[in-house]
This record gives structure tokens, C-alpha cells and sequence, in this order.
């Protein structure tokens, strides 16, 4: 167990209306509390602090109900088309609804079937059942956890990091070839990030500050060096919005992060102050950062000094003095933003929200990790500390 007296999970405000929003999308607050490593009577609490209420007419329902409602909807929906394909309806013979339920099986759940049909699962089962290889069958539950490890991670990972979670979250080890193989029957694609290549920028000019990390990217424990880099989203057509980004490197954790419309110091210094207030480092950290006018502002470096934050700058033209940070951009490109659209800045923070501390920070393994997540990097440092 982790001494969670000695290293306190902090959750800002942002933190917490991120997930009223997910669970008014339709999650529970049990798949929250399991997700984002929340106490669920915290999740209830803040449920009922943040929920906003949408009032049309004399009707007053929550978000929430809505997606119920919707969720409903587009079951009805279904079950009337399933009510036209099977060419019968629920008075009709055992027979003949067995047989419909037998060639819908490709387009819809047994279950599905059997409760628009009015026909037993076990009826069903005992009907059309045919005894199955051993093989097979573990191949048959080996896919399923595959595909829940695949969807919950938004179709981000492959085959390795499938085999990784498979052990972690299942308990059960196979072959990488085995995944790969399994994978490919889904037609689940192969998802690959790859280190970015860099090639330096002609010109170089002198240090503002200089370079104390000297691409040392593994430091033996948390908070001792701390990474930061900015990336714009596009919003719409014709705009953008900026992500800054503060990671630890020991454990590869984004340990704060905003999006806002500006690319300017108060932007660099909100996320930098967010990382003190939760992090609450008890000595000086090394704060590596490439030479933007953001950080080398006099309003960043006073806010530094004053916190006890040590500022180290890349030199001008070699990206791959902050790699760590360039890379963790590539893969949430790739794994996130560049897959889909967004019409506003709230879109995108909770975009931000679901991929960082939903996926990246707790979910994703990594290589240079040994396959943990920065999340379970950081319990086993304080396990033992």
C-alpha cells in the first residue's frame, strides 16, 4: 500500500468538474472512482457540488437524464428495426423466432434478440449449442479482454502494451505473438508511436540561462526535475487554443497541465503554480523548459525564484534537449488530438482531461518504465520510500 499520508493525491477544482462532466456523458460514478483513482464518496460529492441543471419548458432534467433518455431512444430504435428484420413478432412459433434470432445473431447481442423476441438465452443457448475446442474457447475470452482493453483506451494501443495490460488488469500472461495474432482476427489496428526524429534549426544564439539538465532524463526519485512545453489545438477552422504541459520525469506523470486561448506567461505560470499546489515539493526542483519568451519572461523568473524552482533552458535549436516532452506531445497527437475535431475550448479540455489523466498517466504503460504507468511508477517509489 502506498503512504498516502506521505504523498497525498491533490485534485483542483478543474479536476473535479472534469469528472461531473464525464459522469453526466453517462458513466457511473464506480467506473470514475475505479478509472481516476477517486475515493467515490468524493465523486458523489462533487456530483452533487458541480451538476448543472437544464431546464426546457416546465421540464427540469440533469444532463444525465437526458443521455438516459437518448440511451432509451436508441434502444426502441432497435428494437423496432429488429422487429422488421426478423420477419416475425413475439406471438409467432418458438420456431420461427429461434431461427430469427439464429441469422440476426452477426447484426445484434444474443441478448438483444432474445429479450425483443421474447425467447429465453438459455432456450437459445440450448438449441444451437455445439461443444468447442478448449483452444478456442480461451481464444473466445482472451478477445473480449482484448477488446475492452482496446476500447477503454480509445484504440491508443498495440499489441505490446494489450500484453501488458492484459497481466496487470487480468492476471493472465500470453505471448506477444499470440496478442498480435488475435488482434489481427479482430481487425484491430496496430497502434505505434515512435520517438520523434529531430533536426536542428539553422542559427544558434547563447544561452539565456543555462542548461542544467544536460539530457539527464532519469532522476532517481519525484520532484527533483520537472519538464514544460506548450502545443496548440485547432479549434473550428480558423483558430487555436494552446496546451501547456508540466511533466515529472521520473515517472513520465503530467503533473499539470491547462488549456487556454493565450500563449503567454500567465499561462506558464498557471500551470507551473498548479504543479506546486499539487505536488507541494519540499526542496528546490529543476524546471527544464526551452527558450520561449513565456518562460524567460522577468514575471516567470521571479515566480520561479520565489518558489524555489530552479530554471534550466534547451539551447536554441536542439528540441531533443527536452525529448521527454516533445515525445509525450507525439503520442497524445497521435493517440488523441489529430483523431477528431473541436468546435470549442471546453471540447478540448475535457479531451485534455480523458486522455492525460484518464489514459496517459494511468492507463498507458511505458517502455522506459519497464511497462508500468506513471501512476503505478510513482506508488512503487513510495511503497518503498
Amino acid at each position: 500500500m502506498v503512504d498516502k499520508r506521505k504523498s497525498p493525491r491533490k485534485f483542483d477544482e478543474e479536476f473535479k468538474k472534469s469528472i461531473v462532466k464525464l459522469y453526466e456523458g453517462g458513466k457511473s460514478q464506480n467506473a470514475l472512482a475505479n478509472e481516476y483513482g477517486v475515493a467515490l464518496s468524493s465523486v458523489a460529492r462533487w456530483v452533487k457540488q458541480y451538476s448543472e441543471v437544464q431546464i426546457d419548458d416546465d421540464t427540469i432534467l440533469t444532463a444525465r437524464q437526458i443521455k438516459q433518455l437518448q440511451k432509451r431512444n436508441l434502444q426502441l430504435e432497435e428494437e423496432n428495426l429488429i422487429l422488421k428484420k426478423a420477419n416475425c413478432h413475439i406471438h409467432a412459433t418458438l420456431d420461427k423466432r429461434l431461427n430469427a434470432i439464429r441469422i440476426l445473431r452477426h447484426e445484434h447481442s444474443v441478448v438483444t434478440l432474445c429479450r425483443v423476441l421474447k425467447v429465453n438465452r438459455s432456450t437459445y443457448y440450448k438449441r444451437f449449442s455445439g461443444k468447442i475446442a478448449p483452444r478456442t474457447a480461451e481464444n473466445q475470452q482472451l478477445r473480449k479482454m482484448i477488446l475492452e482493453i482496446y476500447t477503454t483506451s480509445k484504440k491508443r494501443v498495440g499489441p505490446a502494451k494489450v500484453r501488458r495490460m492484459l497481466l496487470r488488469d487480468y492476471g493472465i500472461s500470453i505471448s506477444i505473438g499470440r496478442v498480435y495474432r488475435l488482434m489481427s482476427t479482430m481487425n484491430l489496428p496496430k497502434m505505434s508511436t515512435v520517438k520523434p526524429v529531430f533536426k536542428p534549426t539553422a542559427g544558434q544564439v547563447s544561452l539565456k540561462r543555462p542548461n542544467h539538465l544536460k539530457q539527464a532524463f532519469n532522476p532517481p526519485a519525484p520532484n527533483q526535475v520537472w519538464t514544460s512545453d506548450f502545443s496548440y489545438i485547432p479549434v473550428g477552422k480558423k483558430s487555436f487554443v494552446y496546451l501547456c504541459v508540466i511533466l515529472d520525469l521520473f515517472s513520465r506523470k503530467i503533473i499539470a497541465w491547462t488549456v487556454s486561448k493565450n500563449i503567454d506567461t500567465t499561462l506558464a505560470i498557471t500551470t507551473l503554480e498548479k504543479a506546486i499546489q499539487v505536488r507541494k515539493p519540499k526542496a528546490s526542483v529543476l524546471f527544464h523548459t526551452d527558450q520561449g519568451s513565456q518562460y524567460t519572461s522577468f514575471e516567470f523568473r521571479k515566480f520561479s525564484e520565489n518558489h524555489s524552482i530552479v530554471q534550466s533552458l534547451s539551447k536554441p535549436g536542439y528540441p531533443w534537449d527536452n525529448a521527454v516532452t516533445e515525445a509525450f506531445f507525439k503520442y497524445m497527437k497521435k493517440e488523441e488530438l489529430n483523431r477528431r475535431t473541436f468546435s470549442s475550448l471546453q471540447e478540448v479540455q475535457l479531451a485534455c482531461f480523458e486522455y492525460i489523466e484518464g489514459f496517459y498517466n494511468s492507463q498507458r504503460p511505458h517502455g522506459t518504465l519497464g511497462m508500468l504507468t506513471p501512476n503505478e511508477m510513482e506508488d512503487k517509489y513510495f511503497d518503498s520510500h
